[in-house]
């Protein structure tokens, strides 16, 4: 992906630059949001307020998707779209950062930038691919001269680098061009490539055709000449543009293990995500890749369309993961952009953040990922607090987490009993596919029966500002329903900024249990939460105006008429990793 992406709320989205017209038999259509007058402004100053202390981000300046995370000579790189000159999408190259650890990063020389006629408009987004002699190869969008998406490759030009410091673009590129029936403004971000038991390389392009989207399947010897396969690994009607598709294994009956990309046989199988153009946020479904016929089908209990299940219920788009074969895991990327407007972005002069690296594995049942930060994330952890003696909060009562004084830099995890369930509320089947809207209407002011009960972070002593992460549970028949939300319209007293409400429910069986987990990570201007151990994740952007730094607070509430026990909260202050430099 290329393309800027955020969420305007109430602003109106101008398209600034559209253009359609006929590519051989195609149809080409594309529209961006450019601020041209914005794009190459550096800033003068740099706003720390709200900057994040230990999620990856440069010094200045814009940044959106993850691109080609691998691993190589004991260096983890990751790669991202970024703008040298501004904190706006625009101007964008191949920015490049390494790391022994995901979490201290240096920042290197950009690695792809427009250079060629195949890019000279624009470097977006790909993939890495190991090849079979360890050789580190990137698949990349590039933007042609007729404004036409390719896709391109380029080496390392020093193997024994470790770094990777530079790369070289084959001037055979591009080695994949929109053909026949392909819409040439709609081609875009190829996924890591697999290696069939025929010995043909394969990779995706995410694409469109009217409505329905579609990864188009191309098959290649050798690495270079690529040959479109007569239909696409997948493709589903009414869901638009597919960005940024990824496509690997996973091992199943819930082994954490990480699967290489190009594995394949019994116990194994596939998940297939895709970014959605439309509605800007990701859906993934889990299911069977069929090496005879090139074709990946879905398990029929999920549903292929916006309402299947996401990665994150928030503000987290473009994800890209990687096998990590250092330690035998797949990690998750995804890029939090800021929800705020343009203006702000380049006031402050920075604007975009990745979300913490997670590692990403089926769950036992089967019906869906399991997601939870990596372990190398603790090592972050300084002065914290344990509360080893159980609260009951009663309706209306909150206790405030003391202990640790950096609440707006930390990582908080609980856990919240529930022993009773005569209160809960009926649940309204009209949102079994919105969790969102249920969640808009009921959000953590408004009382309930069994919740909302959960935390509010990044929150001013005396809660004019708060950001409520929180569990509210239903009854659905004979079984229960769990709403997990994340709900900032009180985080700020700023009037002027988009404050949505996400949410999405958790499969959990609450009354088998009695019990569900919270883990939270706050820093400055973001909360990621994971609930019951990373089966529901959800990431905001928000930007306090009170409860910054020092003069933010943390509290665990109960809004509903039953009690909940507090048990096992943890609570650490986070220490700032190196982070580029800055």
């Amino acid at each position: 992906m290329g393309t800027p992406h955020r969420a305007f709320g109430r602003w109106i989205v101008v398209f600034l630059l559209q253009w359609s017209f006929t590519w051989r038999s195609g149809i080409v259509e594309a529209s961006h949001v450019v601020h041209r007058d914005l794009q190459s402004v550096s800033p003068s100053t740099i706003d720390a307020n709200l900057r994040t202390g230990y999620h990856f981000q440069p010094p200045k300046n814009w940044i959106n998707d993850p691109n080609g995370p691998l691993y190589y000579k004991g260096f983890y790189h990751l790669f991202y779209q970024y703008n040298p000159k501004g904190a706006v999408w625009g101007n964008i190259v191949w920015a490049h950062s390494i790391s022994k650890d995901l979490i201290n990063w240096i920042a290197l020389e950009p690695a792809i930038y427009p250079t060629k006629p195949f890019d000279i408009n624009g470097c977006w987004s790909g993939s890495a691919t190991i090849l079979s002699d360890g050789t580190p190869a990137i698949l990349y969008t590039g933007i042609d001269p007729n404004q036409n998406q390719v896709q391109n490759i380029a080496f390392p030009k020093d193997l024994s680098d470790p770094y990777l410091r530079e790369w070289v673009k084959p001037d055979y590129n591009p080695i994949i061009a929109p053909a026949v029936r392909v819409n040439a403004s709609a081609f875009r971000d190829p996924t890591t490539a697999w290696l069939g038991p025929d010995k043909h390389w394969r990779v995706v392009v995410g694409s469109k055709w009217n409505k329905r989207g579609k990864a188009i399947l191309y098959r290649s010897r050798d690495f270079k000449n690529w040959i479109k396969a007569k239909h696409p690994l997948h493709s589903m009607a009414r869901t638009g543009m597919w960005e940024c598709p990824d496509f690997y294994p996973v091992a199943d009956e819930g082994r954490k293990i990480g699967l290489e990309t190009s594995m394949h046989g019994r116990g194994i199988k596939h998940v297939l995500k895709v970014s959605l153009d439309l509605t800007r946020f990701e859906y993934y479904t889990i299911g069977s890749y069929d090496l005879q016929m090139d074709r990946y089908l879905p398990d029929t209990a999920l549903a292929d369309n916006s309402t299947g299940l996401r990665y994150d219920y928030g503000n987290f788009y473009a994800s890209k993961t990687f096998y990590d074969a250092h330690k035998k895991r797949r990690i998750l990327w995804g890029w939090a952009n800021e929800s705020d407007s343009t203006n702000a972005d380049n006031a402050k002069g920075w604007a975009g953040i990745q979300a913490i690296p997670r590692t990403i594995w089926l769950d036992p049942s089967g019906r869906q990922l399991l997601q939870w930060p990596i372990e190398e994330l603790e090592a972050l952890r300084g002065k914290h607090v344990h509360y080893t003696h159980d609260k009951i909060l009663k309706s209306g009562e909150y206790l405030e987490v003391k202990g640790i004084q950096n609440t707006a830099q930390a990582d908080v995890e609980v856990e919240f009993y529930v022993s009773n369930l005569e209160k809960v509320e009926p649940f309204d089947y009209a949102f079994s596919t919105d969790a969102q809207a249920l969640c808009k209407i009921k959000g953590a002011d408004v009382k309930g029966g069994v919740g909302p009960f959960g935390l509010w972070v990044l929150a001013s002593s005396k809660l004019e500002e708060k950001t409520a992460v929180f569990f509210r549970v239903f009854k659905a028949g004979d079984k229960n329903v769990v709403l997990m939300c994340q709900d900032p319209t009180s985080s700020s007293l700023s009037p002027d900024l988009y404050k949505p409400t996400f949410a999405g429910f958790v499969d959990v069986d609450i009354k088998k249990t009695g019990k569900i987990s919270l883990r939270s990570l706050i820093d400055h201007s973001v909360v990621e939460s994971f609930g019951e151990n990373g089966k529901t994740c959800i990431t905001s952007r928000v930007y306090p105006s009170l409860a910054v730094g020092s003069d933010a607070h943390l509290f665990v509430f109960n809004n509903g008429e039953e009690d909940i026990r507090v048990s096992n909260l943890k609570a650490s202050e986070m220490m700032r990793p190196l982070m580029n430099g800055s």
